[in-house]
This record gives C-alpha cells, structure tokens and sequence, in this order.
C-alpha cells in the first residue's frame, strides 16, 4: 500500500457516499462487499473511486483503527 495520505483519511471520516444504495454514509462506514463490489465492476472515477479504493485497502489490511481518532475528532 502506498504511503497514507493524512487529508485522505481524513476525508474517508468525513466524506459521505454521494450516490447509491449506501448515500449519505460516511465512506469509512462503507461495508466492504460494498467496496468490493466496485473492485469488481469498476470504481467511480475521480476522487471518489481513489478514496473507495484507499478504504477498500485500509480493509484488507486491518488498519480500520486509524480511521477511528478521525470520527471522534469530528463528533466534538
């Protein structure tokens, strides 16, 4: 995976599903048949496809936690 970009993150805690089944939540609340789904059919393109892709990654690899500190920050 490459270097995780801050403003990334911090928009996967922050940014919100435009379009679809899932509109309107926060893309790291996405479920991940959801992100795989896109990795199958293909991903939006743009920012968004990146950012799905990045959240698809994060995923994988267990790194959800990092996400988590974003939330909080935004809740207060």
């Amino acid at each position: 995976m490459d270097q995780l970009d801050p403003q990334k993150l911090l928009k996967l805690a922050s940014m919100q599903m435009p379009f679809g089944k899932y509109q309107g939540r926060l893309l790291m609340d996405l479920p991940e048949p959801y992100l795989l789904w896109f990795a199958n059919k293909g991903w939006p393109i743009g920012e968004l496809g990146q950012l799905l892709q990045l959240m698809l990654e994060i995923r994988i690899n267990g790194l959800e936690e990092l996400l988590q500190p974003l939330r909080a920050d935004r809740r207060r």
